[in-house]
């Protein structure tokens, strides 16, 4: 049986997790705070702890953790995936990361006789429950082949980049895109009720319009509602906008658009909303307290 050592049972990584279980595979867990794995060891899923631990053995490692500074400690670290992985695994790491980490965990997988690919995700919980994610893959193409049962396991679509760093691009490219638009769908709102329009008829005819999209139709009902439970925390968001600026200044590319935004979404989270949904970034601009959930 092919074993997936599988690192960060948080909300994207959870059902993540469950899906490459429920497709066959002989699943193994680890995350730093124990209490998440619970649900993992009553079902009989081997939970470890440390991922080097989760490695050992292993013919692939899935991991998905909030930032680089989180992936060198579970992929470089003394207790992490590489102090434990053999030849020959593939490490497919769905984290939100920088090109400049994926490359840095690529060249030390590659040391060690691994494979390591940036292959992180588009979608939120719904879609990583329902097997809807779309993975952006950078690394060999080889392993990304190799890995193509753990893609289609947990997702609908999966895309090879090119080399190292370039699905960690591509998915900052996205983030940015998306944290944009709920700025600007948040603006939308502030407008539609300040003019007192009426809310359904106004998000039927703006989802219809040429802006309509997943996003639209997910996060124009959250803020009208006032519920900002986080399908994608906000903290995140502002610092994949934090990512993407570091990109684009590496590339000497002027970026004023995703500069503003960047600005509007580190003053939400300084404002103690990082925990919230991204689309708690109205708050933030309509002066608004959160309701007590």
């Amino acid at each position: 049986m092919t074993t997936v050592a599988f690192i960060g049972l948080g909300a994207m990584g959870a059902p993540m997790a469950w899906n490459l279980h429920a497709a066959g595979l002989g699943l193994r867990v680890h995350n730093r705070a124990r209490a998440r794995a619970h649900p993992f060891a009553e079902r009989g899923v081997p939970v470890f702890d440390s991922p080097a631990q989760a490695a050992r053995g292993a013919d692939f490692v899935v991991s998905i953790v909030s930032d680089d500074e989180a992936t060198r400690a579970v992929m470089l670290g003394p207790e992490g995936v590489l102090a434990g992985a053999r030849e020959g695994t593939v490490i497919v790491d769905s984290s939100t990361n920088t090109p400049a980490m994926a490359r840095e965990a690529a060249a030390a997988a590659s040391a060690r006789g691994c494979a390591y690919l940036d292959a992180p995700v588009s979608g939120s919980v719904a879609q990583a429950k329902g097997r809807e994610l779309v993975f952006m893959v950078g690394g060999e193409p080889q392993a990304c082949e190799r890995a193509r049962p753990l893609f289609e396991a947990m997702g609908r679509m999966h895309r090879h980049m090119g080399a190292s760093g370039a699905g960690a691009t591509v998915k900052l490219i996205n983030n940015m895109l998306s944290g944009t638009m709920n700025a600007a769908v948040a603006e939308a709102m502030m407008v539609v009720e300040a003019a007192g329009l009426d809310r359904g008829a106004a998000q039927e005819i703006l989802n219809e319009g040429a802006a309509g999209s997943r996003l639209t139709r997910t996060k124009m009902p959250k803020i009208l509602g006032r519920d900002f439970a986080p399908q994608f925390q906000l903290a995140l968001m502002e610092k994949d906008l934090r990512y993407f600026l570091s990109l684009a200044q590496a590339l000497d590319l002027p970026v004023p658009v995703a500069s503003a935004v960047r600005t509007q979404f580190q003053a939400a989270r300084r404002a103690d909303l990082g925990s919230l949904d991204a689309s708690a970034i109205f708050l933030h601009l309509a002066g608004e307290k959160p309701r007590p959930r």
